[in-house]
């Protein structure tokens, strides 16, 4: 497979603005691989597709208000900082992308809240990932944190052109995020509202949690043409030992396996046994799902609809089938599904 299969045209009125007025109210293309069909249905029926015992796999990260606006010094120059990675918690160092980056030097300080309260210093230019900052701030890390969360903003990817609204701050998390640590939310996920999850309980389907740290690497572009000379940026993963249990005992009763979105199919395919059961995990995940691919774990998935190119579109081609899954997002431009962050949804089964 070439980065050209992945290359269709997206008319910019389909990229969503804003979420569904509800949570579980989205619309929802329901794929058959056996049968090569589609349904249209909405994310609500999604509960009609599984049966007692079935396991949904969701990725438990919570999103953390990454995007900082701050000056420069001397010259007072407005500059974006995008933090990425923490790096070393006592020093306060943080991989960001910042822009415009070719304001930005070695040596430069930025003030960060009305009264410059928060203070950092570039010391690294040549990361690969944009720069490294040193935060100067005299207090605990609990109140540096504290000073982060309320300085910054909630990340909403910048092709939505309108500003960040309080309700972003909600609806840009699912409602069973629980471990902080993305700049990006797993967003198949966000179609779930606490009625629905309730619904599919009472249905005796089982969920079992991962933590997959949404970075960069999840949006990186890829910008060569043979897939297999692309490196993705690693990302932070665990697997508790439970949800190896849970999933294990119904792969083995043959049940079906869902994972929710594309991070959580990079956390289940980054850890199989030889035996192609899950394994526990706890540490970093660089794995590049693209076609072909053997899924070891899923036998189905829940994604949102991606952009051209993209690695996303690239996993979702691995698991439909490149054909079916063309065929879907010709389907789905035409039907007026709404792409990307907080648009519709996909049931690939």
């Amino acid at each position: 497979m070439k980065l050209s299969h992945f290359q269709f045209d997206l008319p910019k009125e389909l990229l969503a603005e804003y979420p569904a007025e509800n949570r579980d109210e989205a619309r929802l293309m329901v794929i058959d691989r056996k049968k090569g069909t589609i349904e249209h249905k909405m994310f609500k029926d999604v509960i009609d597709y599984f049966d007692e015992g079935d396991v949904l796999i969701l990725n438990n990260t919570k999103v953390f208000p990454a995007r900082l606006y701050g000056n420069k010094e001397k010259t007072g120059a407005r500059i974006e900082v995008f933090l990425l990675r923490e790096l070393n918690s006592e020093q306060r160092l943080w991989d960001v992308l910042v822009d415009p980056a070719r304001k930005i030097r070695i040596g430069n300080k930025l003030y960060f809240g009305d009264d410059d309260s928060l203070v950092a210093e570039v010391i690294d230019n040549t990361t690969s990932r944009g720069r490294t900052l040193r935060f100067l701030y005299d207090g605990s890390y609990e109140e540096f944190r504290n000073k982060l969360t309320e300085l910054g903003e909630t990340p909403i990817p910048k092709y939505i052109s309108r500003d960040v609204t309080p309700e972003d701050a909600e609806r840009y998390q699912t409602i069973y995020a629980k471990e902080e640590g993305s700049v990006a939310a797993p967003t198949a996920g966000l179609h779930f509202s606490k009625h629905l999850l309730k619904k599919l309980e009472i249905k005796g389907i089982k969920f079992a949690e991962v933590t997959l740290h949404v970075g960069l690497g999840t949006f990186n572009p890829v910008e060569v043409e043979d897939l297999s000379k692309h490196k993705m940026d690693s990302e932070e993963l665990k697997i508790s030992q439970e949800a190896c249990d849970i999933v294990n005992g119904a792969k083995a009763k043959k049940k079906r396996i869902c994972t929710v979105g594309t991070t959580s199919m990079r956390a289940v395919e980054s850890s199989v046994s030889s035996q192609n059961t899950l394994n526990p995990f706890d540490g970093w995940t660089n794995k590049f799902v693209f076609p072909p691919h053997d899924f070891a774990i899923p036998t189905c998935m829940i994604t949102n609809f991606h952009t051209p190119k993209s690695t996303l579109l690239m996993m979702v081609s691995a698991f439909c089938g490149h054909d079916l899954m063309k065929k879907a997002y010709a389907e789905a431009i035409e039907e007026g599904y709404k792409f990307y962050s907080y648009g519709d949804a996909m049931l690939i089964i």
